[in-house]
């Protein structure tokens, strides 16, 4: 699918809704309700996007959609997904009805208290996609710190001050976590290449069993950036290597895009305000940790994909 195809496709997320300026994640819902021409029902987390998108009496979404509680993305679906199927077998839905379900969650409802229910539908096998928009904090409740949260970031609950300079453990590996799961398609997208997106969404849906989608999605309030540049953001993340756009299909790594040249981690932290006192001429070291940690990461991703 190109772009102009993408664009045309009938809407299944509407305009009007209330996410900040600047967020990204209208634009990852709308991308991934657009990959398949099958009636989708979703399942979303309480958060961000839960909250903007379905402020009673008005919905955005152009589809079933169910709201749970902020660790039970992941149980909801499976059950929604097994009731289908036991449908089915009654002769109530008929047997060659194609739907897909999709559940939604952010980096505070996947990496951290919706984990175990993750964990449990991936485990049991059931036919979904998972779809994670990670903005790498609880942002919807304040702006706290999430096992996403990257190394050095001030956040309202691990603040940059005179002891402590923001959040001192690394940013949680979720695609290996969901990876040792051996289900059939993971993959890790950005909000500013809806093409390499939409395939990976694409896949995700047609693939039977579990699936699992990660995607940057930058947050202007918590990161603390011009809303205009989102996209400039994403898109900095993967240019530096922090966040490799890359696949693993039955088991297979794949990397999907290779800077010609990856920028400076700096160049990344600097235009965020959640990163400035890093910059602090006491803190360089920091950075330096930062950009070794980076290294290290890209060049064992590299190994597995080749």
């Amino acid at each position: 699918m190109n772009y102009k195809e993408l664009v045309n496709k009938p809407q299944k997320f509407a305009p009007g809704h209330r996410s900040c300026a600047g967020c990204g994640f209208p634009p990852i819902v709308r991308t991934v309700l657009a990959s398949t021409d099958d009636p989708i029902v979703a399942a979303c987390a309480t958060g961000c996007l839960e909250v903007t998108s379905t402020i009673y009496p008005f919905t955005s979404w152009g589809i079933p959609f169910i709201h749970n509680a902020f660790e039970n993305s992941a149980a909801t679906i499976s059950g929604v997904e097994a009731a289908y199927n036991a449908l089915k077998r009654k002769g109530r839905i008929p047997k060659n009805k194609k739907i897909k379900f999709v559940a939604f969650g952010g980096d505070g409802g996947t990496y951290d208290i919706g984990l175990q229910s993750l964990s449990g539908a991936l485990e049991r096998g059931h036919d979904f996609t998972y779809i994670l928009y990670d903005n790498e904090a609880y942002m919807n409740t304040g702006i706290q710190r999430s096992s996403s949260t990257p190394f050095g970031a001030s956040t309202t609950t691990a603040p940059a001050g005179k002891v402590h300079q923001g959040k001192e453990e690394w940013k949680k590996d979720i695609m290996q976590i969901v990876t040792a799961h051996h289900i059939p398609y993971v993959a890790q997208a950005s909000v500013h290449n809806p093409i390499d997106l939409s395939m990976k969404a694409e896949k995700a849906l047609n693939t039977p069993g579990p699936a699992f989608l990660v995607v940057l999605q930058p947050c202007t309030l918590g990161w603390r950036y011009h809303p205009s540049m989102t996209i400039d953001m994403a898109k900095m993340a993967v240019e530096s290597n922090f966040w490799p756009l890359y696949e693993v299909e039955n088991g297979k790594y794949k990397l999907n895009y290779k800077p010609s040249k990856a920028i400076p981690i700096v160049d990344y932290l600097k235009p965020q305000g959640r990163f400035k006192h890093l910059f602090k001429p006491e803190n360089k070291h920091l950075l330096d940790e930062m950009q070794k940690k980076v290294n290290e990461r890209w060049d064992e991703l590299v190994k597995k994909c080749e």
